[in-house]
């Protein structure tokens, strides 16, 4: 596969995330020079524990990088993941005893695809599945939010969302499509084996063409007088459902 251009990430978190897990991957580490307090000298020590140079530069150098971004006078140059393929994806699947993988249906809005990754990443999925187009891909604000999912999690880009489900079945996993008329609670579903957690678009929920893949449409309960949830919010209730009955007791 061919590695990715390298890309700025910004944030406290997450890149003290990207120094502590891979700072093989990093290429330049910036600090805002005006910034001296316990989180900055903490990425600076982990810096040079691990063998990273860092550049002290002015908030007017960091923008022009990054834009006018909340950067927190902490921004570095990355080598991404590599990209994942659909057959990446497949074989991944095959080796993983019970994966957990997530799929987005056209989630449009990066802060809700960053949160989603970084719940996906809290929660062990193997990987996060996105169509190609009309959804939002990879890019620094989803990065900024997923506060170090995505140099940890892999984002698999589809050209056909119903083809990588289709795939997957067939690889063994079971297709759980999240529906607000789903006729099960998610808590009586069964999210303990190889599994593939389908959540829909902000508003217009799953495209039929996917809940035709769907071995299993699931809902999660509600009592207020709100019609439905953030996508995000929601693939944090499924996920850490999946997770609470994957977990030992």
């Amino acid at each position: 596969m061919k590695e990715p251009q390298a890309q700025w990430l910004y944030g406290v978190h997450a890149v003290r995330t990207l120094v502590e897990r891979s700072p093989q991957r990093l290429r330049r580490l910036l600090l805002a020079q005006q910034r001296d307090d316990a989180r900055i000298r903490d990425i600076e020590a982990l810096a040079a524990k691990v063998g990273v140079g860092v550049e002290r530069a002015d908030a007017e150098a960091l923008t022009r990088n990054v834009g006018d971004v909340v950067h927190q006078g902490v921004i570095a140059l990355v080598s991404p993941l590599p990209a994942w393929t659909e057959d990446d994806l497949v074989t991944a699947c095959g080796e993983a005893r019970d994966p957990l993988v997530l799929a987005l249906d056209g989630v449009q809005d990066p802060h809700n695809l960053g949160a989603c990754l970084r719940t996906a990443d809290a929660c062990g999925a193997l990987a996060l599945v996105v169509p190609r187009d009309r959804a939002a891909q990879v890019n620094p604000t989803v990065r900024k939010v997923a506060a170090g999912a995505a140099e940890t999690t892999p984002v698999v880009a589809v050209t056909n969302l119903s083809r990588t489900l289709a795939l997957l079945k067939e690889a063994g996993l079971w297709v759980v499509g999240a529906a607000a008329e789903g006729p099960e609670l998610a808590w009586n579903c069964d999210l303990t084996g190889p599994r593939v957690l389908v959540m829909g678009a902000e508003g217009t929920g799953l495209r039929q063409l996917t809940r035709r893949h769907c071995d299993f449409l699931v809902r999660l309960p509600q009592v207020g007088a709100v019609e439905s949830l953030n996508v995000s919010v929601a693939t944090g209730m499924l996920l850490y459902e999946a997770l609470r009955q994957r977990t030992p007791r």
